[in-house]
């Protein structure tokens, strides 16, 4: 129950095949040229990406590998810490990774495990992930209206009034169409081509379910998060609505530990702040080593929280569609104004100032 397995990849690749088999006879010939080609880019493209995001390592960190994962991304002493072990790798767990119980396997930058490519989304294959939404997206909202013009097209050789939106349509006395009449001439459009018809209404149905999801993980990558970050940050919100996290500086340019944490990673921008929870809603004991210097305060939301994984559109795009994109070398020291920015209060002198922001 808790292993991989193919089936539902199976029975999604014969979902695609199936109905473009059922569709593709039919609806071909009424094709312009232009439409041949565009369909068939449609038709290829999602298996292509389909093969990549099934069978691309999503990011198994190894020990051969461990030392590369740990590089990646600093710790942001929010949703992940340094120091903490994988129980069932032994592995010191990098940052933004976790640990898949079906695939057995640690992952780097983990965003969830999905069945429908038998395989976890996580850094080496989350760009073909997208991929593959976008163009299953196109595929199912370009066959739809294709062939929902088609059977139009041979309704309107019987019922000429009849439209394909039953609201802008009129009966041949100018009045609003019935939706019983409606549906009697939609069926007998579709009555010679049954397949095409029901692979039409298929796609036109499911369109806005991809196009959800694809609107969704757009919208993680936007705010510089994943799934699994983002049910993390799910977490955080309902500590602070309990009124038990609190926060403190941490300085960017601190000794870092070696033996639990990279002591450069290709990221631009280090943690400059730590937050924990505590069970009685007062702040740490200052007998507690922590991390950070300052004193401790209450934090409400999460806007007033540092997502030290967003840079801003652009360059989380780049760190989705180009992993391990090099955003410094050791030679570059940490950026101090990489990152969303946001409009604050005017300051004394009357102008407003400008502070980094992350979204979550």
């Amino acid at each position: 129950m808790y292993d991989k397995h193919p089936t539902i990849l199976i029975f999604f690749f014969l979902l695609l095949a199936g109905s473009q088999y059922m569709y593709l006879p039919a609806a071909w010939p009424h094709f312009t040229a232009f439409n041949k080609v565009a369909g068939s880019l449609a038709i290829i493209l999602p298996y292509l990406f389909l093969y990549l995001s099934a069978f691309t390592d999503p990011g198994q960190v190894t020990r051969a590998n461990h030392a590369r994962a740990m590089a990646q991304y600093p710790y942001d002493f929010t949703l992940f810490q340094p120091g903490v072990t994988c129980s069932t790798c032994q592995l010191l767990k990098p940052a933004r990774s976790k640990h898949c119980s079906v695939c057995k396997m640690c992952v780097a930058k983990m965003d969830h495990h999905c069945i429908f490519i038998n395989n976890c989304v996580g850094a080496n294959n989350q760009r073909w992930f997208v991929l593959l939404m976008l163009t299953t997206g196109i595929q199912t909202l370009y066959g739809g209206v294709l062939g929902a013009g088609i059977i139009a097209a041979k309704v309107r050789t019987r019922y000429p009034a009849w439209s394909l939106w039953p609201w802008w349509g009129g009966s041949s006395h100018g009045a609003s169409s019935p939706l019983k009449d409606y549906l009697v001439a939609w069926s007998w459009g579709i009555q010679d081509h049954v397949g095409m018809g029901a692979v039409t209404m298929l796609a036109l149905l499911t369109t806005p379910l991809v196009w959800g999801l694809l609107a969704y993980h757009a919208w993680l990558i936007y705010c510089g998060t994943t799934t699994n970050e983002s049910m993390k940050w799910s977490d955080w919100q309902a500590d602070m609505d309990d009124g038990v996290v609190f926060r403190r500086k941490l300085r960017a340019d601190r000794t870092k530990d070696p033996r639990v944490e990279a002591v450069w990673t290709r990221w631009p921008v280090e943690a400059e702040q730590i937050i924990v929870r505590t069970d009685d809603g007062k702040p740490p004991h200052s007998k507690v080593s922590l991390p950070g210097e300052g004193d401790w305060e209450p934090v409400w939301r999460l806007r007033d929280v540092e997502n030290l994984y967003d840079l801003g559109l652009w360059d989380n795009l780049l760190d989705v569609f180009f992993p391990g994109y090099p955003f410094r070398d050791q030679a570059v020291p940490v950026s101090e104004h990489r990152g969303r920015q946001r409009r604050t209060k005017k300051g004394s002198t009357g102008k407003s100032q400008v502070e980094p922001e992350s979204r979550i």
